[in-house]
């Protein structure tokens, strides 16, 4: 295929074409939605924002670095030049001394939550978790037999006390807590970040109930506000009996497959002696190297200022439609980074309202109940504005807008779905 050859299927057509052949299609990605229909609904990049053409180079620089070692079985922890790196950007970020023998690379968020569920826990473990969190992380504990317990929470994330009472109950009825398992930073699918005071009064919780704490950080790095978020809980701990999971899925690309988790040197060395590691080495060994390139000449850097800002202009298009379609009358509150806006409708709206409306106008979004059980009022939804380019987002507003009202959105004339 040549380099003037068109895309097939790609969403919105806006990635510059490369002198490869692309199929974004089901049976090659996960999910594509039907022709015509928007889609808010999953954490996924918009493809013209993957850094194609930047990693097909990190990949020949890594190969031309370490030639044949870049493809044996990789050091059990992962590569020492980008846990150091690693390392090294968390101390700076932190400010709270992190070494690379405190870091394990794994294969994205996910795949460290399945190895804590099943290395730190035992079937018939009860997992707290906030009221509302990430739907498929709950299912992966569910998937290795383990218990779930939903913990209140409020604008400013898990309830201290409620915490205090959940481990205490526990405690007294005889069953074994896992883990604690919270999203602090950028919150998915809420969009707030849990403040300092909040983050040390949690860890003093956990700490006196002798019980481990798990931060999903998987947006971190994708703060959308001038002011950086407070340090991470594992650093406020002192990495003490918290572990922390961060990914290049939310910032490279989900295909790489590519996280590390963050600990003590104990626990990181417990996880990384695993039979997993021990057999096949280094998860993403490759791929490892390839990133570690861009963070070691500043492109990673560089690719994130622009991420960034592309983000923000896409979360500041959505949220400014939206308002200017729904009013007041629907809670919205501006998320300070990641990929979604939480949107609560009017009082005595229903989920299965909001959901057939949205359907019915062309636009894919996610129910708030997948994220937890919906509390008395009116139902919730989760859209995420990573996905789609500025116009479409803008659309996509218009018409949820019209359908909840039950008006007819203006035609949409020479533009594509």
């Amino acid at each position: 295929m040549t380099a003037s050859a068109p895309e097939e299927g790609l969403p919105h057509g806006s990635a510059p074409v490369l002198p490869h052949t692309r199929r974004w299609r089901a049976g090659v990605v996960q999910e594509v939605a039907p022709p015509g229909v928007l889609d808010l609904g999953p954490g996924y990049i918009e493809p013209a924002l993957l850094p194609v053409r930047l990693m097909a180079g990190a990949y020949q620089n890594a190969l031309a670095e370490y030639g044949a070692a870049a493809l044996s079985y990789g050091h059990d922890p992962g590569a020492l030049p980008l846990r150091s790196r690693l390392a090294a950007r968390a101390t700076a970020a932190d400010g709270r001394l992190c070494e690379p023998e405190q870091i394990l690379l794994t294969s994205g968020t996910s795949q460290a939550l399945y190895l804590l569920a099943t290395a730190l826990a035992a079937p018939g473990d009860t997992v707290l978790t906030e009221e509302f969190c990430y739907d498929l992380g709950q299912r992966i504990f569910l998937d290795c037999a383990l218990r779930l317990r939903q913990v209140a929470m409020d604008a400013s994330g898990m309830l201290p006390e409620a915490l205090d009472q959940a481990l205490t109950e526990g405690a007294q009825a005889g069953t074994t807590t896992a883990f604690v398992y919270l999203t602090p930073t950028h919150h998915n699918p809420l969009g707030h970040t849990m403040p300092s005071v909040r983050r040390r009064q949690l860890i003093e919780v956990a700490a006196h109930h002798g019980v481990m704490m798990v931060e999903d950080d998987a947006y971190a790095e994708l703060s959308l506000s001038p002011e950086p978020p407070p340090p991470s809980l594992a650093a406020l701990a002192g990495y003490r009996r918290v572990v922390r999971l961060c990914s290049f899925s939310k910032t490279l690309g989900p295909g790489l497959r590519l996280g590390w988790l963050l600990a003590d040197r104990e626990t990181a060395g417990r996880l990384s002696g695993h039979g997993l590691f021990a057999s096949g080495g280094s998860l993403n060994h490759t791929t490892s190297l390839a990133v570690d390139s861009l963070l070691a000449d500043g492109a990673y850097d560089r690719h994130l200022g622009v991420l960034r800002e592309q983000l923000r202009i896409r979360r500041d298009a959505l949220e400014g439609a939206l308002r200017a379609a729904l009013g007041d009358r629907w809670a919205l509150r501006t998320p300070s980074g990641g990929f979604f806006l939480w949107l609560r409708g009017e009082r005595g709206t229903g989920e299965a309202e909001l959901l057939a409306g949205a359907a019915g106008a062309g636009v894919r979004i996610a129910a708030g109940s997948r994220f937890g059980v919906p509390r008395p009022g009116a139902a919730a939804v989760r859209l995420a504005f990573s996905f789609n380019p500025p116009e479409s987002l803008e659309r996509a507003a218009v018409r949820l807008a019209a359908a909840w009202s039950g008006s007819e959105p203006a035609p949409e004339i020479g533009v594509r779905s």
